[in-house]
């Protein structure tokens, strides 16, 4: 997901460098070394910027012309392309851009816990709360779909928690929201 506005942040945040490489080509290419195939970027209010920082990673964009309206919009565009590819995915990981601390090894967790327990929803679990990346099961794609507004896939979450199982991911609350988030990751960079 790379299609909001950064507006507490005042500056493309998907365009941030983060140890010589800006985040969203950073997660891109996390979700390649997972060999995650296909990946789905959805881009909207830098789409020209954020598309200029994959165009030589094996990735397929999607504008979200809606971006305006929130995250759920953003999920059912990732989908519905993902369902035009005709591709036969059994689940999809739903990840943002500005948590810098996702690894391809972060992804693989997901998909193994999700093959270990058969549960069909997988989130990454910090600071008391469940999040982002999170795992859908293929039987989840049409709620997905139906997303709107603000509302992410959190709502999924506590609709079919008996369906839900965890992976800890303490890093997963720190993500750059505003300039000082930036700041301080920065400090850790040197």
């Amino acid at each position: 997901m790379a299609a909001g506005n950064s507006s507490r942040l005042g500056v493309p945040k998907q365009t941030l460098l983060y140890h010589g490489k800006s985040l969203i080509r950073r997660i891109a290419g996390e979700a390649r070394s997972a060999r995650s195939n296909p990946v789905i970027v959805v881009t909207g209010a830098y789409s020209p910027e954020v598309s200029a920082e994959l165009t030589d990673c094996d990735v397929h964009l999607v504008y979200n012309e809606h971006w305006q309206k929130g995250m759920g919009s953003g999920i059912a565009a990732g989908i519905s392309k993902l369902q035009m590819m005709g591709s036969n995915v059994k689940t999809v990981i739903i990840a943002v851009c500005d948590q810098p601390y996702v690894s391809a090894q972060l992804f693989r967790q997901l998909i193994e816990k999700e093959a270990e327990t058969g549960m069909g929803i997988v989130a990454c679990a910090y600071s008391d709360t469940l999040g982002t990346p999170v795992l859908f099961g293929r039987k989840y794609f049409e709620a997905l779909l139906q997303l709107n507004g603000n509302e992410g896939a959190k709502k999924l979450l506590k609709l079919y928690h008996s369906d839900v199982t965890t992976i800890p991911f303490p890093q997963g609350s720190i993500d750059i929201d505003t300039a000082e988030d930036y700041t301080e990751l920065k400090k850790g960079e040197l």
